[in-house]
């Protein structure tokens, strides 16, 4: 073995032994961070991501084009439409079930303690789902509890959110949702 290939050794060796001290003061971190699409079950995922003709055939501003127009006829037509269906679906990602997560995403206050400490909240993929405009499919709403409560000062304020995701449809006036989680962590989406 001539010296060059032992110095390159010795490095390697150095190095490897480098990488593997630095990782075991690592602490392994509990959630996965994941987006939005990965609650969407992969078959409606792919219906999502190809539509139909006629959704391109809808002209910018006209009536069609509206959200609220858009949800209705979706619901209406959701018997007869796989598209449709897939944008009002209950339908979950099974392999999402008791998941540990860290997701982006907005707060929609549902309930509140004395202090107006927001103890329960729908997380939405976008600003205003649920309060202005119709709320997303039921599989991109998590129905959060937190024991702890939230200072919300800002609706606006996008937040990263983690804890246990469960799949299970609740209801209330403001919205359905397939999936809830009990709240572990809180911080602020720093973009």
């Amino acid at each position: 073995m001539n010296v060059y290939t032992r110095l390159l050794l010795a490095c390697l060796l150095l190095m490897s032994s480098t990488v593997n001290s630095a990782n075991a003061g690592a602490v392994e971190k509990p959630f996965k961070m994941i987006e939005w699409i990965d609650l969407i079950p992969p078959a409606e995922l792919e219906i999502l991501m190809n539509p139909p003709e006629y959704v391109s055939e809808i002209e910018d501003g006209s009536a069609e084009d509206q959200i609220a127009s858009q949800m209705k006829s979706a619901i209406e037509a959701a018997n007869d439409d796989l598209y449709q269906q897939a944008l009002v679906s209950t339908n979950v990602n099974a392999n999402m079930n008791g998941a540990k997560i860290k997701l982006p995403g907005f707060i929609v206050p549902l309930d509140f303690d004395d202090d107006l400490t927001v103890t329960q909240f729908f997380l939405v993929p976008y600003f205003g789902a649920c309060l202005h405009m119709p709320p997303p499919p039921p599989n991109q709403i998590i129905l959060v509890d937190t024991a702890q409560g939230v200072k919300v000062d800002d609706l606006q304020t996008p937040f990263w959110v983690s804890g246990e995701l469960r799949t299970a449809i609740s209801e209330n006036d403001t919205a359905t949702s397939a999936y809830s989680m009990k709240l572990l962590e809180l911080e602020l989406y720093d973009y």
